[in-house]
C-alpha cells in the first residue's frame, strides 16, 4: 500500500494495551515528531476485552477509538496495519485474519508459541507479501543505536573472525514464591518462560549482530517454583486473598550452549531468579582482531577492544553512540545526549513504516522470527532429552 493510498497515512489498529501495547503506543505518537518518513501513522483504533479498560487506555495513550472485539477491528475498512501485542497464545490467529484481510502487521515476539503457528504465519505472510502487505516481527533491541553500530563493527570486519558469542538476559521479577500465577508462568499462554520471554531476545539480538545462525543447542531449563497463588480476581495481580495454588508450567530459567553458522561457539542464559537483577541484558562478541560488549542498562554505550592497537595503548574503550552518524542518532540530540529504552521502539516504527511506504520488506521477518522459534523448540527439546546435542531443525 502506498502512501497515495491513504492520502499520507498509515492508518494503525493495536490489538492489547499491557506493558507491550503502552510502548507501542508512546512510539507511535513519537516516530513521525522524530523522523522525516514518506508516509504518517495514524493512531486510529485499539482493541481489548474489557470495554472500560480498553477505553481507560486509548485516553491515556492517544487511540482514537477503541474494539472489545479484535476481529471488529481487523475487519474495520479504516485500518491499515495490524500491532499486535498481547499474549502469545492469539498471535497466530490474529496475524493471519489481518493478513488475511490484506493489512500490514507488526506481531510482537516470540512470534507464536509452536514452530507449527509459527510456520503458518510466515507461509500467510508470503502469501499476503504478493498483493504489497508487508509483515515484520517486534524484536525492538536490534534497534539500539549501540546493538546497530555493534552489527555494523561486525560486517565491517573490525572484530575479524567471530569465535565466542557470551548472552544473558537476567531478571528477578517471579523471585518471591507468592508472586501470583500470572499468564507469562502458563505454557498455554505464553509458550515457554524465561526461554520465550527473554531468552528469545538475545538468540535474535546475537544472530543480528553477528551474521550468524545457531545450527545447534544443548541446554537445560528449571522450574524453581512449581505451585503458585492464583491471582485474585479483584486485582489481577496480587494473590493476597487467595488460596488457591496453580501449576507453574514454564521454565524460570533456561541456559544452553550453541554452535554458529559461522564456526563461532556461543553461551545463552535467560532467568527470571537473578535476585538482583531487573532488565540485564548483556551480550559479550569476540573476535581474531577485537572484541564488543554490548549492556542494556548502558545503552548508550559500547565497549570496543582493538587487538591491533600498540600494547601499551590496548585496553576496552568505552565508545559514546551518541553521535549523529551512529545508527537512529540524528533524529535527536546533540552528540553526548543520551536516549532510553523507549526509543527503541520508535526506530523499529520508523524501519517499519518507511519499508510499507516505499514497498520493501521490513525485517526482522516473520521468516527471521520462525528461525528463532526453531531455536526456542531446539532448547526445549534438548533440555526435555536431559543430555547431548540437538539440532535446529529448519
Amino acid at each position: 500500500m502506498s502512501p497515495s493510498d491513504t492520502n499520507g497515512e498509515l492508518r494503525v489498529g493495536m490489538v492489547g494495551y499491557a506493558f507491550m501495547g503502552a510502548a507501542h503506543s508512546q512510539a507511535w505518537r513519537t516516530v513521525n515528531r522524530a523522523f522525516d518518513l514518506p508516509v504518517r501513522a495514524r493512531m486510529t483504533a485499539v482493541a481489548g476485552r474489557d470495554d472500560a479498560k480498553v477505553r481507560a487506555a486509548a485516553a491515556q495513550l492517544g487511540w482514537e477509538r477503541t474494539y472489545t472485539d479484535w476481529r471488529e477491528l481487523v475487519a474495520a475498512d479504516d485500518i491499515d496495519v495490524v500491532d499486535i501485542c498481547t499474549p502469545g497464545d492469539s498471535h497466530c490467529e490474529i496475524a493471519l485474519a489481518a493478513l488475511a484481510a490484506g493489512k500490514h502487521v507488526l506481531c510482537e515476539k516470540p512470534l507464536a508459541n509452536t514452530v507449527e503457528e509459527a510456520r503458518a504465519m510466515v507461509a500467510a505472510a508470503e502469501t499476503a507479501r504478493a498483493s504489497g502487505v508487508r509483515s515484520m516481527a517486534g524484536f525492538n533491541y536490534r534497534r539500539v543505536p549501540a546493538v546497530a553500530f555493534l552489527r555494523q563493527l561486525i560486517a565491517g570486519g573490525r572484530l575479524g573472525t567471530v569465535r565466542h558469542v557470551r548472552a544473558v538476559y537476567l531478571q528477578d521479577w517471579i523471585t518471591d514464591p507468592q508472586f501470583p500465577l500470572v499468564w507469562r508462568l502458563q505454557k498455554e499462554k505464553s509458550g515457554s518462560g524465561a526461554l520465550g520471554d527473554i531468552g528469545s531476545h538475545i538468540v535474535d539480538l546475537t544472530q543480528f549482530v553477528t551474521g550468524q545462525s545457531i545450527t545447534g543447542v544443548s541446554a537445560i531449563t528449571e522450574t524453581f517454583i512449581k505451585e503458585r497463588p492464583l491471582p485474585s480476581a479483584s486485582s489481577g495481580l496480587s494473590a493476597e486473598s487467595s488460596t488457591e495454588t496453580g501449576q507453574v508450567t514454564v521454565d524460570d530459567a533456561a541456559l544452553f550452549l550453541a554452535r554458529l553458522s559461522g564456526g563461532a561457539v556461543a553461551t545463552y542464559e535467560a532467568t527470571r531468579f537473578a535476585t538482583g537483577r531487573k532488565n540485564g541484558l548483556r551480550v559479550e562478541v569476540n573476535g581474531s582482531l577485537g572484541s564488543a560488549v554490548f549492556d542494556l542498562e548502558r545503552l548508550n554505550e559500547l565497549e570496543f577492544y582493538d587487538a591491533a592497537r600498540p600494547g601499551a595503548e590496548q585496553g576496552f574503550t568505552r565508545i559514546l553512540v551518541t553521535e549523529g552518524d551512529h545508527p537512529y542518532m540524528s533524529a535527536w540530540w546533540p552528540p553526548g545526549h543520551i536516549i532510553g529504552y523507549e526509543h527503541s521502539f520508535t526506530h523499529q516504527m520508523r524501519d517499519f513504516l518507511e519499508a510499507v511506504a516505499v514497498g520493501k520488506d521490513p525485517e526482522p521477518s516473520f521468516a527471521d522470527a520462525l528461525q528463532v522459534q526453531q531455536v526456542l523448540s531446539a532448547v526445549e527439546q534438548s533440555a526435555a532429552a536431559g543430555s547431548g546435542w540437538t539440532a535446529v531443525t529448519v
